[in-house]
């Protein structure tokens, strides 16, 4: 019950973001309070901790131990999915021999695991996955609610080409799938005249370069579908004249809990007479998230600046650890983070200009439509 407490307080004075949460803060101690005091086990115990923080609606609030996984089962298809249309789709394989036993193939939409409908699944666990929307929830966070269990195999019901059918697929422990993230290219053009920038891979020192190499494109599109390094006044530099505000923060006043201190607009680059006068194309989906949010705000300053692609994962800010009694850790996001007018981040995500949706027909064909989209808007006059 302390624990309970001094989570709940916690969030009460210092969680900017408490107006937000679907359920009022209030109600959610009322509820919690029976849940903790039903607690039988160590296990029951971290679970419910578990669902505690999902209560926040943040994508960077969640509780993971050896037994919370445990609870969801610790083994896993070889498959890597994205809930659409309330079917699991397979997009990617964690390791592809593996797969290729059980016949998995791109695009494959799963209907039922062990009888259940998808759909029931991720409603029973949903008060589980983490995430500040229902589309990160869906597309990004329900990895390991919908196929794991502790037994060897699954049985699913799936679809491929119009034709349905029922199958025993394997599942493995993680480490047995030595999967590796994929490492990708820095920056390269395209057709010549569209400078493509993977900001995963580019740093600061590589900067002066790239905006060399792609200095004389008609677009440079920058993929924030990642974790970028750190260089928000560096690429501000890159693409505007003038230093331009970007962001606001609001912050926790520590000294008087409660209150929060608006800080003033944070203003990124320096003055470059000879900055980039190309356009300016921004990717993001549900992978950016947290410092690629903030990042993608500071490209959007430039004057002819258009972001194409999905809704974020709206877990915009810093990330606070936060130790419960035992030693174990949960993250929160520690500031508010604003457009210079107000507009909100968190949960909302950064609203593309151009919104291009997910589909399994892209998925089926390893096509990535959000890239080309950009390409399109690169070439228009």
């Amino acid at each position: 019950m302390l624990t309970l407490f001094k989570y709940w307080n916690m969030v009460e004075y210092f969680y900017p973001y408490k107006y937000q949460t679907d359920q009022k803060w209030g109600e959610v101690l009322q509820e919690m309070i029976v849940k903790f005091r039903q607690v039988k086990s160590e296990q029951e115990y971290h679970v419910t901790l578990h669902e505690l923080t999902i209560k926040l609606c943040d994508s960077h609030a969640f509780f993971d131990t050896d037994l919370t996984k445990a609870f969801a089962g610790k083994k896993y298809i070889a498959a890597i999915f994205k809930i659409l249309d309330d079917k699991a789709i397979i997009t990617g394989f964690y390791n592809d021999s593996l797969a290729r036993l059980d016949d998995l193939h791109l695009g494959d939409a799963i209907l039922k695991v062990n009888d259940e409908p998808v759909s029931e699944i991720y409603t029973q666990h949903e008060k589980y996955i983490n995430g500040s929307n229902s589309s990160v929830k869906k597309l990004r966070y329900s990895f390991r609610w919908i196929f794991n269990g502790d037994t060897d195999s699954v049985r699913i019901a799936f679809e491929r080409n119009g034709t349905g059918a029922i199958k025993t697929i394997r599942r493995y422990s993680r480490s047995t799938f030595k999967y590796q993230y994929p490492k990708g290219i820095k920056w390269k053009r395209i057709d010549g005249t569209i400078g493509y920038a993977n900001m995963e891979e580019v740093t600061a020192e590589d900067l002066p370069k790239m905006m060399k190499d792609l200095k004389d494109t008609r677009a440079i599109i920058f993929d924030l579908r990642n974790y970028p390094e750190f260089i928000f006044n560096e690429i501000a530099t890159c693409i505007n004249k003038e230093p331009q505000q970007a962001i606001k923060f609001l912050k926790p006043d520590l000294t008087y809990p409660g209150r929060f201190v608006w800080l003033k607009p944070e203003r990124y680059g320096n003055k470059n007479p000879s900055a980039y006068t190309g356009k300016v194309i921004i990717l993001v989906n549900e992978e950016t998230q947290s410092r690629a949010e903030s990042f993608v705000m500071v490209p959007q300053t430039a004057k002819n600046a258009v972001t194409v692609g999905r809704q974020t994962s709206g877990a915009d800010g810093n990330v606070i650890d936060y130790t419960f009694f035992d030693e174990n850790t949960s993250w929160i996001t520690g500031l508010g983070v604003f457009y210079p007018d107000g507009r909100e981040t968190q949960r909302i995500g950064i609203v593309p200009d151009i919104k291009v949706e997910l589909t399994r027909e892209d998925i089926r064909q390893g096509r990535d439509a959000i890239l080309g989209k950009a390409i399109e808007v690169a070439k228009k006059p």
